[in-house]
């Protein structure tokens, strides 16, 4: 049968509800009340009101890093998409799919520095994956597919699309896309070969694991791995929730304040696996642990970015692939029946276990004591309790003392907002 005559807004919200959107995030906007309309009649999809442009962008970024899905947000024209700009950082920095929909001027007026007019692909172009105009209401189902597709695959990170007002409100005649289908590289049989040789070669390896879209398959796989070879585990900064922190093998997270002896082993240990980071400066402290740009140690990097490997440091291995096919690979990687590296992941483990345990109180200090406090929170809470935290020192101590179960309840922004 042929398209039926929809407005623009109610092809994008239809297309929303194709692609599985299940809430959006919002302050209300002139420039996308043709959204609003069609959303009133959308019962599948739940609208949040904010009182705040960047509460909107950052519960959808908190949104897309908690579900693996896009975060959503509308946002109305100026001040309103500036004021998500910091929800759209955090997104990018953290690797979080997100999709910002920005009200935008009606076509015929841009260029003339109308009311709150804005180029928001130059305003966010160097924070977005991806920052268009949709110009034609017949492109809506393309370009909102095409936004679905990139802010999912490869790295995940946010997607801008600004609607001129006329676009929503004009009839169109369109065929919906299909639902998206994110994609991830997939490593190569010898490039598991060639890490299985490395492996087996080392006698002080240590795995860094962070980054983003860690699914259940990825957990567990990953957990195989370390466990079928005993490997040590540092987690990357504020990605201490993709190892169970009790796991004998997790000895230790990569931030701020940083246990002295982790820091030593991350320098003196002979191969280090990097699977799913980006190798930051707080992880590497100021990118002095791993030396630019050829580390002493041996280093293999697994990213799902092409562009991240080689960025800053040259591997002596890179591959190229996302995490979920990443772990299935390392899981696959047959390890020897005996490692020579038994003590020194032991050691490890013995050096974070002294580590996160509260020093005893002292009587004549008064004020709260923030150790214990923090792991008593970390003993009496549920598993799959979510702990959220932004930037500042106070932080040190949750990183420190609260012991992280389960994937997906570490809810901190590694950009510091």
């Amino acid at each position: 049968s042929s398209p039926v005559a929809r407005t623009g807004g109610r092809v994008l919200v239809d297309q929303l509800r194709i692609h599985g959107t299940e809430r959006i995030f919002c302050v209300p906007g002139e420039s996308f009340l043709d959204v609003l309309d069609a959303l009133h009649d959308q019962p599948t999809i739940d609208l949040i009101v904010t009182k705040h442009e960047g509460a909107a962008a950052n519960m959808a970024e908190a949104d897309g890093k908690l579900t693996g899905r896009p975060g959503i947000c509308f946002v109305t024209r100026g001040p309103g998409a500036t004021h998500a700009s910091c929800g759209v950082h955090i997104a990018a920095q953290d690797s979080t799919p997100m999709i910002l929909f920005v009200g935008q001027i009606a076509r015929e007026h841009k260029g003339r520095e109308a009311f709150q007019e804005v180029d928001y692909a130059a305003v966010f172009g160097s924070m977005a994956k991806w920052a268009a105009e949709i110009d034609d209401p017949a492109r809506i189902p393309e370009m909102v597919a095409r936004a679905f597709q990139v802010a999912t695959s490869g790295r995940p990170g946010p997607v801008v699309l600004a609607l001129p007002e006329d676009v929503l409100d004009n009839m169109v005649e369109c065929v919906d896309a299909a639902p998206y289908r994110a994609v991830a590289a997939a490593p190569r049989a010898e490039d598991a070969q060639a890490l299985a040789s490395a492996l087996r070669a080392a006698e002080r390896p240590l795995v860094i694991a962070g980054g983003a879209n860690w699914t259940e398959a990825t957990v567990r796989d990953f957990a195989a791995f370390v466990h079928a070879w005993d490997l040590p585990v540092a987690c990357a900064f504020r990605r201490q929730d993709v190892l169970d922190n009790r796991d004998p093998h997790y000895v230790g997270h990569l931030s701020l304040g940083v246990n002295p002896k982790l820091a030593e082993r991350v320098e003196t240990a002979d191969l280090i696996v990097a699977f799913g980071t980006r190798l930051g400066d707080i992880a590497t402290d100021g990118y002095t642990m791993l030396e630019v740009p050829r580390p002493k140690q041996k280093l293999v990097h697994i990213h799902a970015d092409s562009f991240e490997l080689g960025r800053v440091y040259q591997a002596a291995l890179p591959i190229h692939a996302g995490v979920e096919p990443g772990a299935a690979m390392l899981a696959s990687l047959q390890p020897p029946a005996q490692v020579p590296w038994k003590s020194w992941t032991a050691g490890a483990r013995a050096d974070h276990e002294a580590f996160v345990t509260p020093p005893k109180p002292h009587s004549e200090l008064s004020g709260v004591n923030m150790s214990a406090a923090i792991s008593h929170l970390s003993s009496v809470l549920p598993e799959d309790s979510v702990v959220t935290n932004g930037a500042g020192n106070y932080a040190v101590w949750l990183h420190r003392f609260y012991a992280y179960k389960r994937p997906r309840t570490e809810l901190a922004p590694t950009c510091g907002a």
